[in-house]
């Protein structure tokens, strides 16, 4: 067991002593405000609190319902913004790259990103993937062949899908790295989307690519002037004459720094616009299927979430899942076409709202995710590669790539299991789990639908849920069920974007709404939130000082001195609370006793 130290306070027990700071914890603080200051990013809008949701918390605890409203606010900032961009030279100038890569020889559209643009990345080029797959029929050998001329790089490797591979992002290297093992140059275009615009290692990526030939552009949710002006990283990027930049600012995000909200389900809607956009004018035959206005088309699907229907089923799945783990339970989802919405949320769950990531087989010690998603159709190894439509990119990463990164002695001492191998060691297609039933007050099994009810996903689904005491149907789209129904209208098209828009917003919701509902959001801010890496370490400072009024020297005092607390108990069989929300428990309660 880890010797205890008295420091800012015993969660368990609710005991608060005053405040002390050792000196270790000090030299940290001062270490990061003069040597960070590239990571100190408040200046940022996307980190800033929006005040159109100001009252988020406010909101969960009156209604479900008001709650599901305050956060759908911020989605509607984000249709003012791509209308401008999609009648743009740039996002042109984006398609016609595409259909140039397209139509020579050979060439790739290739995305990249970190965290949720790195999930992101993924999504793009399996929904270009499945195209291929879906259509087969209606398309020659030399258009299926058009199936593997899109690929994507995830900071971290494809393993950072299921579980953050955070720390990775902050290093450039590692991004030129990737790209170098993906061949990137001349003839491809290379799309670098970051959230915020200042990610180093998809920066690393763009460098690269622009270094040695490809048609670069850089996708980005701030300011660029405000980008350019404060980070040296960012201003070489937005400044490369190579590359083009497409900044589609459209505010704050509902939740204060959650950038996996507003700021990338506006890079999903461009992303996924332009790729579309590309693939109906090499193959003109399927125009007729595509929107005519991609504004139009999201926000008719705004309307459909924001709809008496689409509102209603979403705070009935809000009140579900906050119902299961205030019991101590957990969900299983049952998906097949959306696994890697679900996972994207279900990946960014855990170090958003501090809550166990999901676990592998061999990592029986650790405690269970509250929600897991699984295929019924397929054994675990095949479902991997059925819901990419390749075989999954993993890293291989050694001590030695540790140490020649610069990365902190914890990454060179135990390098993160991140190979392949490792990869499959999450049980995400049909084998039994008893693991994730036995020992609950409540266990679910919450089968997904969107759009439609496929028969063969249908009858698998439910035969495999028969295992769990609970069972319900998830429907997000027109077709009516006695469980949780999202009920609103979903467009069709080549690449299935509204669909998959449709589960990125709704599930949006229902995982913030369930967190803030169960008061893991202070106002508008997280305050349960992993410091994984620096842009979290600077996010959780920042949530002190507004909320706790305290100077950006001390709100970092107090968070590595609560990082110090939390690493020096024994969380064995109990969950590890974040150090923020340890920082300002302890900080509210010694303002409430002054």
């Amino acid at each position: 067991m880890k010797k205890i130290i008295p420091m800012i306070m015993c969660v368990a027990a609710g005991a608060v002593n005053a405040f002390e700071c050792s000196p270790a914890a000090k030299a940290k603080a001062r270490d990061f405000i003069d040597n960070e200051k590239q990571f100190h990013l408040g200046f940022l809008p996307t980190e800033q609190s929006n005040p159109i949701t100001a009252t988020l918390e406010e909101d969960f605890k009156r209604s479900t319902l008001a709650g599901v409203q305050c956060l759908q606010r911020g989605d509607r900032q984000i249709p003012i913004t791509m209308r401008h961009v999609f009648a743009s030279a740039e996002f042109e100038k984006l398609v016609s790259s595409m259909v140039e890569t397209l139509k020579a020889p050979k060439g790739r559209i290739i995305f990249s990103g970190c965290g949720a643009t790195g999930r992101l990345s993924i999504l793009l080029e399996s929904m270009w993937r499945d195209f291929f797959y879906r259509r087969a029929s209606e398309l020659t050998p030399q258009e299926r062949a058009l199936a593997d001329r899109s690929a994507s790089i995830m900071t971290g490797g494809d393993f950072a899908l299921i579980r953050s591979v955070e720390f990775f992002e902050d290093f450039a290297e590692g991004g030129r790295r990737q790209a170098a093992a993906l061949n990137v140059g001349e003839g491809d275009t290379f799309v670098a989307i970051t959230e915020g615009g200042e990610t180093s290692s998809v920066l690393g990526t763009l460098k690269y690519a622009a270094e040695h030939g490809a048609k670069c552009f850089l996708v980005f949710n701030n300011p660029a002037d405000l980008l350019r002006g404060y980070l040296d990283r960012c201003r070489e990027a937005i400044d490369n004459p190579k590359v083009t930049v497409i900044d589609i600012y459209c505010g704050s995000m509902s939740v204060a720094g959650s950038t996996r909200m507003q700021a990338t389900s506006s890079e999903q809607l461009l992303g996924s616009c332009a790729l579309e956009a590309a693939l109906v004018r090499v193959l003109p035959r399927f125009k007729k299927e595509t929107a005519k206005d991609y504004t139009l088309a999201f926000e008719k699907l705004l309307a459909g979430l924001e709809s008496p229907g689409g509102r209603a089923g979403l705070v009935k799945a809000i009140e579900y899942e906050k119902g299961i783990y205030e019991k101590g339970g957990r969900i299983t989802y049952l998906a097949d076409k959306c696994m890697l919405d679900l996972f994207t949320d279900n990946t960014e769950r855990s170090p958003t709202f501090m809550i166990p990531p999901l676990r592998s087989s061999r990592d029986k010690h650790l405690a269970q995710s509250w929600a897991f998603v699984k295929n019924p159709l397929h054994p675990t190894e095949a479902c991997w590669s059925e819901m990419m439509r390749r075989h999954p990119r993993c890293l291989n990463f050694t001590s030695e790539d540790a140490r020649s990164l610069k990365m902190p002695q914890r990454f060179i001492d135990n390098p993160p299991l991140i190979k392949y191998s490792d990869l499959i060691t999450y049980m995400i297609g049909n084998e039994p789990s008893p693991e994730r039933i036995k020992g609950y007050n409540r266990a679910s099994a919450v089968m997904l639908t969107v759009g439609e009810k496929p028969e063969a996903y249908t009858v698998a689904a439910k035969k495999l849920a028969k295992d769990w005491p609970e069972s319900l149907e998830f429907h997000i789209g027109p077709v009516a069920t006695d469980g949780i129904w999202v009920n609103m209208e979903i467009a069709d098209s080549p690449l299935e974007i509204w669909k998959h828009l449709a589960v990125k917003l709704a599930f949006n919701c229902l995982s913030t709404g369930t967190m803030a509902s169960m008061g893991r959001v202070a106002g508008n801010w997280m305050s349960w939130v992993s410091i994984s890496n620096k842009k979290l370490i600077d996010r959780g400072i920042r949530l002190l000082i507004e909320l706790g009024g305290v100077s950006y020297e001390e709100a970092a005092q107090r968070i590595f001195a609560a990082e110090e607390w939390v690493a020096a108990q024994d969380w064995t069989g109990k969950e590890e609370p974040s150090a923020v929300q340890v920082a300002l428990m302890q900080l509210r309660k010694e303002k409430a006793t002054k």
